[in-house]
């Protein structure tokens, strides 16, 4: 594998990082500080082509590969992690969902306007009693002539107020259990859609989070994604996608902790000298490289992997739980390194530890992925054939079903 990147990746990289440098950074703490989601940074960022980074040309989007895709999150959780969540949702768990599943009128209609940020997309699977048993849900759908009606709510849907479209799972089958779920596109303005953002988050206020609500929603029928009760595999697929996107903007949290870290065990002197001479303060700052060293070689093999179009369920999962987890144990250590003012909010540090806490949680748990490792290994869990190819860059369908 060539750890290098390329041309393009470098050039998008620092792209993205110019971006983030003026159009986030500079505005951030207020934004942060309100609870405000700047939803103009959407805009901008389709008119950078970087809302469908991994999705074909001629479905809208820029047709690089997943790697890409992954430093473009990093940069952007560099900034702050509010936007990387939005890239995550609108781009991870929605449309490169709709790429592996939807058929062609779907992509034609969907994904395209997606890709080029003419409109907004987003994820709703999670329910106040649904979160890592997703057989829990209480959403449903009853098919009547040539719609499907549903009733229910979701909750913690990022972009709940601000997408346009919502990829939904509900049930069209409670007795067949999670082989009962199905996958549908719902979209804003159809009667009975409602949302409402929460506040009082502990960290990601920048960010736009909340539920939303299906009372008698008609979709229709044209409207299903995949087949009646292949919901279940689909959002899995979805979260591969997602989780993906998650491991890659950690090692942005990781990489901000480093940065201001450095810069002020710089500014800062104590017992006559700078602290970063002092040996306690470069082991936590050793950390920080090797968290993000270690991170970045796992988001980059499941890249690799996805370029291919080969199944990385395990990979991804990986990636996941190690980035998001060393990400929140520098947030812990740079506030650390910063003392008592790191416990403000003059520096951004509070606000890395209070944003690395929910990667830890969402996509699949901490827990969840520590069980997913081990199943593997034990041999209890294995990758078994899905029934649609994995996009494969340069978004050759693969002749292997993974």
């Amino acid at each position: 594998m060539d750890f290098e990147l390329t041309e393009e990746q470098e050039m998008v990289r620092k792209m993205v990082r110019q971006f983030v440098d003026k159009e986030i950074n500079p505005y951030i703490q207020e934004w942060d500080d309100q609870g405000h989601f700047e939803s103009s940074i959407m805009k901008r960022l389709a008119d950078l082509d970087l809302m469908g980074v991994c999705i074909p040309e001629e479905y809208g989007g820029s047709g690089m590969d997943y790697n890409t895709l992954a430093i473009v999150c990093e940069e952007l959780e560099r900034g702050d992690t509010a936007f990387r969540t939005a890239v995550s949702v609108h781009t991870g768990l929605n449309s490169m969902t709709l790429l592996q599943w939807g058929n062609e009128a779907q992509k034609k209609k969907y994904l395209t306007a997606q890709a080029k940020g003419d409109k907004v997309g987003a994820f709703g699977l999670t329910e106040p009693n649904a979160g890592s048993d997703v057989a829990s849900l209480k959403t449903t759908a009853v098919k009547e002539g040539d719609h499907y009606i549903l009733n229910g709510q979701k909750t913690w849907i990022s972009l709940c107020d601000h997408a346009d479209h919502f990829l939904v799972f509900a049930y069209t089958d409670k007795s067949k259990k999670h082989k009962g779920i199905s996958a549908f596109i719902v979209e804003r303005t159809m009667p009975g859609f409602a949302s409402r953002g929460f506040k009082g988050k502990l960290g990601i206020r920048a960010g736009n989070t909340g539920e939303i609500f299906f009372d008698n929603v008609k979709v229709p029928k044209e409207n299903l994604v995949g087949g009646e009760g292949e919901g279940f595999k689909i959002a899995m697929a979805a979260l591969d996608n997602g989780r993906f996107t998650v491991a890659a903007g950690a090692c942005g949290q990781i990489l901000a902790c480093i940065e201001e870290s450095v810069k002020y065990c710089h500014e800062r002197k104590t017992f006559g000298k700078e602290i970063g001479k002092h040996q306690l303060v470069q082991q936590m700052l050793a950390k920080m490289e090797a968290g993000y060293q270690m991170s970045r070689l796992l988001v980059f093999r499941a890249g690799s992997l996805k370029n291919q179009g080969k199944r990385n369920t395990r990979e991804t999962s990986l990636a996941k739980w190690q980035a998001c987890d060393f990400a929140n144990e520098a947030a812990n250590d740079a506030v650390q390194i910063h003392g008592a003012y790191g416990y403000s909010n003059e520096y951004p540090v509070e606000r890395f530890l209070r944003n690395s806490k929910a990667p830890v949680i969402y996509e699949g748990t901490r827990e969840i992925h520590t069980i997913v490792q081990a199943e593997y290994m034990l041999g209890y869990r294995s990758d078994k054939p899905l029934s649609n190819n994995l996009p494969v860059w340069p978004f050759e369908q693969s002749k292997e079903e993974v």
